[in-house]
């Protein structure tokens, strides 16, 4: 079965270390583009992360074509009409970040417009994420933040912080917050919370079926944790080199990492039918 839409992870995959899409990608992308393929990009990224990767693709501000955001939290064509979006509900979010604060963990929170946190000495992590994802941060203390609370749509919350603290607050996180929430570990350092029927191969699943392309007729590309429910739902999953193992294990395919055109090696075999 041919493949119809390309779901490709963005930090780790599409990009390389210096945060490119090198010219071979492009290339690659665009001819399948230009041949009816679909290429979505499928990131734990708001819309201000991937604006400029679209354009350099060729698919930004268009009805029919598709970008899925925060981890599956977001799906929408890339001229702005929403298909899915969930966002976090404010109580859900008041109990996660008084955990985070009984845990001694920097913690914020992404809209469509910005980061927030109640923080007032913001964490280097947080200001890493502002500048990776174009996003201004605003500082908000909890009770301002519980005033104006309809004015927050919640579409993902992260901890930002160190390797081990983030691994303690996980390993004691209550099963009540659990079960409030979608969780994957996108980096060493974040560790991000969704609404509970967030995930990357659940949206591109309902984003596939509005589109009519079958299952077996999906290929997505990834790295990470965030990335492994849509590996598993794509007809051909690829994990990149550079993937964690638990990636590897629920990959039908291993390609180069994405310092060496894993992206575009992919595409020309099982997209263009080139060796």
């Amino acid at each position: 079965m041919a493949i119809k839409l390309i779901a490709i992870d963005i930090d780790g995959t599409l990009i390389n270390d210096q945060r490119q899409i090198t010219p071979k990608t492009v290339a690659a992308l665009k001819k399948a583009s230009a041949a009816g393929v679909k290429v979505v990009l499928c990131t734990g990224r708001p819309m201000t992360g991937v604006e400029a990767y679209l354009e350099q693709l060729g698919v930004a501000n268009k009805d029919d074509e598709y970008v899925v955001s925060f981890n599956g939290g977001l799906a929408q064509s890339t001229s702005g009409n929403v298909i899915v979006d969930h966002s976090i509900a404010f109580n859900n979010y008041a109990d996660w970040v008084n955990y985070c604060l009984k845990e001694g963990i920097h913690s914020q929170i992404e809209t469509r417009d910005y980061i927030y946190t109640t923080n007032q000495d913001l964490s280097y992590y947080t200001i890493y994420e502002s500048e990776l994802v174009s996003m201004p941060v605003r500082y908000r203390s909890m009770d301002q933040m519980a005033r104006e609370r309809d004015q927050y749509i919640i579409a993902k919350a992260m901890m930002v912080d160190t390797k081990d603290k983030i691994d303690r607050a996980l390993a004691d996180l209550p099963q009540d917050l659990r079960d409030r929430f979608s969780i994957v570990r996108s980096e060493d350092f974040y560790l991000e919370f969704m609404h509970p029927d967030v995930s990357k191969g659940k949206t591109l699943k309902t984003l596939s079926e509005q589109l009519g392309i079958k299952q077996d007729e999906v290929m997505a590309l990834g790295n990470a944790q965030n990335d492994n429910s849509m590996i598993e739902f794509a007809g051909i999953g690829v994990a990149m080199g550079n993937s964690i193992p638990a990636t590897l294990a629920v990959a039908d395919v291993t390609v180069a990492d994405n310092n060496h055109d894993g992206v575009a090696e992919t595409v020309d075999k099982y997209v263009l039918g080139q060796e």
